[in-house]
């Protein structure tokens, strides 16, 4: 089985790599692309492969964008931490999908994936549809939010914010200049727009993954997240959910 690596990160190579030659299935890696243009540029040219192992987030840009532009008809497994969106569509079209860091047995359920696909000659084009419709809605994410202040309406950047929280049944949102506004949109609605830079730590609180200092351990496995600014609020992830946010957190 020949394999096909897309990934920016060398440490990253290195684990996927060390992983696949564990499995029980006879692999090879023919190719590690590192980029979007890289890889465009391989997939024009032809190449003897059976199986992508594709990272989403490049350093160029969205892996998706390769397979917008360039007809490939082999299929995809992707890698990758937390990431709302994309884990929707490959539930829903997808062949599979594996969480970073690497462990054997999911590369191995994915790649058994493969093989039953293969076998049965599952056609790809409505995995592709499903990653263009991602695509566009992480590319499309607003990078403003609108605030009601006083008698105006004021656009405060995605970048600038701490954290989205409820105080007294009100949705509130804080910037890292410790600014504070109240939103008429409720958590939910924000997670779903937000999802990508933002992690829903509880029913409470949805934080930036740039404002956090540091998280500690908290009784009965939950997590104490720390922002790196002034909050009055402990703001705790659940023990079920810090898998999760872990991932998220590190990638």
């Amino acid at each position: 089985m020949k394999i096909v690596i897309i990934e920016d990160e060398a440490m990253n190579v290195e684990d996927l790599s060390l992983t696949l030659s564990e499995i029980s299935y006879p692999v090879e890696v023919v190719a590690v692309l590192s980029s979007v243009k890289e890889a465009a540029f391989f997939f024009q040219q032809k190449h003897d492969y059976d199986l992508i192992f594709s990272d989403i987030h490049l350093g160029d840009g969205l892996s998706f964008d390769i397979f917008k532009e360039i007809d490939i008809n082999k299929p995809i497994i992707f890698c990758t931490a937390y990431d709302k969106y994309a884990l929707e569509a490959f539930n829903n079209n997808g062949i599979a999908y594996v969480l970073k860091p690497y462990n054997k047995t999911a590369i191995e359920k994915a790649v058994s994936k493969f093989v039953n696909l293969t076998q049965s000659n599952n056609p790809y084009n409505k995995l592709l549809e499903g990653l263009n419709a991602v695509a566009d809605k992480l590319r499309h994410e607003e990078k403003q939010v609108l605030v009601h202040h006083k008698d105006k309406i004021v656009p405060i950047a995605t970048d600038s914010i701490a954290v989205f929280y409820i105080e007294n049944e009100v949705t509130k949102l804080c910037c890292f200049n410790q600014s504070v506004y109240m939103l008429s949109s409720n958590l939910d609605d924000i997670e779903n727009q937000y999802a990508s830079k933002f992690f829903r730590a509880n029913r409470q609180y949805l934080v930036n993954k740039k404002a956090i200092k540091e998280v500690s351990k908290f009784f009965a496995r939950k997590l104490l997240v720390h922002l790196t600014i002034r909050f009055p609020h402990e703001i705790i992830v659940s023990k079920t959910k810090a898998p999760q946010f872990l991932t998220w957190l590190a990638s």
